[in-house]
């Protein structure tokens, strides 16, 4: 499973074109992804539209055998085992695949691991691979460590495990990245990184460290200091990165080709922009939307974290406002949460949202 071409192209945020995936861009990234030697290419059945695009920009257009493609079963918001193990099928379906490289049990942590276990999943995933349906089998994780100890314990069959490692969650008490990285590699599994770019914050961090990055390299995307931290560490076989349009895909291309770990003085520079970023009171989002799709009042979740960051990161309290204005004209605020708990129980980023729906409101209306 060892890859030295360690960029892999996530097929999370793909560009749109009206309502729709925009195919001829996603199609052009994925010829100019495979032209520069790089084969791995991660969907997930809940990511809305992500396995069709699949199909007509990569697997209809290229041999099967010139790359290998990720998708993932999610059971949290099954119902019945039935419905759950049916997401194999439908997902064979979608891409055309005929088989999937890499299959994986999709966001375990605390409050949803044991549904995997009730529904049988980990069995079922194996029959698939004694079929020669999957070739290689693991799971993404966001939960915590000692979660994460128990589960690679108990399931020795893994492969690898798929992990949120950044260098803004590196010590987050929270996301805990390093402790988990440091669990993988006790049961020397291969690791697959997610979220290198905290759904994008880290292209645009906060002033002070873009300031600490272009002083010692002006020409570097600040991308490519979040994705070469990741890269640089010992077991990691490949590093997602949620391109969304060209411009993104050459710029990662541009460093990952020739890919160099991050030298001695990078890592200094990096360790005192987690400093930086420690102190940040912005909340944590990363819009990957799984709160929204259960949610009854059809909250925009992410929408609002985003138009408050901008007053917590950039200051920025007027565009704050607004941005929280058009929110609330175009339908359900903040206001209307009715703290079932359904967004907490999925949130990849255990954030407090019934909590921080509610300071939205007061802080953006008053």
């Amino acid at each position: 499973m060892e890859n030295s071409n360690k960029l892999g192209f996530g097929l999370m945020r793909l560009p749109h074109k009206g309502l729709g995936i925009d195919i001829p861009q996603t199609s052009q990234m994925v010829d100019a992804f495979l032209d520069a030697g790089f084969t791995y290419f991660d969907t997930a059945h809940v990511y809305p539209g992500s396995e069709d695009a699949a199909k007509k920009a990569l697997v209809d257009r290229h041999d099967r055998d010139s790359f290998t493609i990720a998708t993932k079963l999610f059971a949290t918001l099954a119902p019945t085992e039935k419905i759950a193990k049916k997401q194999f099928e439908t997902s064979l379906q979608r891409t055309g695949a005929g088989y999937f490289d890499y299959y994986l049990l999709h966001t375990l942590m605390e409050s949803n691991y044991k549904k995997y276990s009730k529904f049988g999943l980990w069995d079922f995933v194996m029959e698939k691979k004694d079929k020669g349906l999957i070739k290689h089998v693991g799971f993404s994780f966001h939960g915590g460590p000692q979660l994460l100890d128990e589960l690679l314990a108990q399931h020795p069959e893994v492969e690898f495990v798929q992990l949120q490692i950044n260098y803004a969650d590196w010590e987050n008490p929270t996301i805990t990245s390093r402790a988990n990285y440091e669990i993988a590699r006790k049961y020397n599994k291969n690791i697959i990184v997610m979220e290198p770019v905290k759904g994008g914050k880290l292209a645009n961090p906060p002033k002070e460290i873009r300031s600490l990055f272009s002083d010692y390299a002006p020409n570097a995307s600040f991308p490519s200091w979040a994705i070469r931290f990741v890269a640089s560490l010992d077991g990691v076989q490949t590093v997602l990165s949620g391109m969304s349009n060209i411009e993104q895909m050459n710029d990662n291309l541009s460093y990952m080709k020739d890919f160099k770990p991050l030298n001695e003085e990078e890592k200094a520079i990096i360790r005192q922009a987690q400093q930086i970023m420690g102190s940040t009171k912005a909340i944590p989002c990363t819009a990957c939307s799984y709160c929204t799709k259960g949610c009854p009042q059809s909250i925009p979740i992410p929408d609002i974290f985003a138009a408050m960051n901008k007053r917590l990161e950039d200051g920025l309290v007027d565009e704050s406002v607004a941005a929280y204005r058009d929110i609330c004209a175009a339908g359900p605020s903040a206001a209307d949460c009715i703290s079932c708990g359904q967004c907490e129980s999925v949130c990849p980023q255990h954030i407090s949202i019934i909590e921080n729906l509610k300071e939205c409101h007061e802080k953006l209306t008053n």
